[in-house]
Parts: C-alpha cells; sequence; structure tokens
C-alpha cells in the first residue's frame, strides 16, 4: 500500500477500484468508468484520472449505488481487511443501501411454477431484469 501519509499520493481511479475490491478486475473497473458508473467528486471521471484521499466517489453497481470517501491510496490488490480501510462508507449511503437490499428481499420473485416461460414471458423477463440493471 502506497503511504497515505504523502500529501501527494495519488492513483489511477481504475486501478484504486480495484484495490479496494469493488470490481475484480482492473478492466471491469476501468468499464465501469467509461460507462459513467463512478463519479469523483460530483464529477464524471475518466479512467486515469488521479485520486487522493479525501474525494468522494459515487459507484453505481446497479441496482445499488455506494458513496464512500478515500481514505488512503493503493496500488496493488490486497487482503479484503486492507481494502476495507482504503475507504469510508458515508452513512446515506449504507442506511439507502440497506433499505434496497430489505426492499428487493421483500419482492415477490418471478412466477415460474407454470413451466417453461413462452417466449412472450422470457420477452417479459428480460425487459423487466434490463430496466432493474440500468437503473
Amino acid at each position: 500500500m502506497s503511504s497515505p501519509q504523502t500529501p501527494d499520493a495519488r492513483t489511477r481511479l481504475d486501478k484504486w477500484l480495484w484495490a479496494a475490491r469493488f470490481y475484480k478486475t482492473r478492466s471491469l473497473a476501468a468499464d465501469a468508468v467509461e460507462q459513467g458508473r463512478v463519479e469523483v467528486n460530483g464529477d464524471r471521471a475518466k479512467r486515469a484520472k488521479a485520486i487522493a484521499p479525501g474525494d468522494t466517489v459515487r459507484i453505481r453497481q446497479p441496482p445499488f449505488e455506494t458513496v464512500c470517501v478515500v481514505r488512503a491510496i493503493s496500488d496493488r490488490r490486497g487482503p479484503a481487511s486492507e481494502a476495507a480501510k482504503l475507504y469510508e462508507e458515508t452513512d446515506a449511503s449504507r442506511a439507502a443501501r440497506a433499505a434496497l437490499a430489505a426492499q428487493l428481499r421483500a419482492a415477490p420473485p418471478p412466477d415460474y411454477e407454470t413451466g417453461r416461460p413462452s417466449k412472450k414471458d422470457r420477452r417479459d423477463i428480460e425487459r423487466w431484469e434490463r430496466r432493474r440493471r440500468d437503473e
């Protein structure tokens, strides 16, 4: 882990997202940034944007959204216990994610008990899943 004490500690956004374990690979992190699912300090960012401790990062991984403050910088991916020290999730973000998770758990599952879905049913299911994923 890079030294978080140095005031000029900075790293690329995609590398930090990967090191903080928001994405499994750097290419997935870079793709999410390119698709506009990651904002830094309220602005849409590019994958090479240099981030520093104190920056606010909003990450949308549909259907969830996480808002966190960068606490430390790391160029390498370590264990989850170290990754958790790289950021601090805001209280509002934590509450919103918990509420959405409870809402999704309470939602009834799609009705598949009548057998194999027809072509129309399958298209309806795919349309519903696409809407949920893009939100």
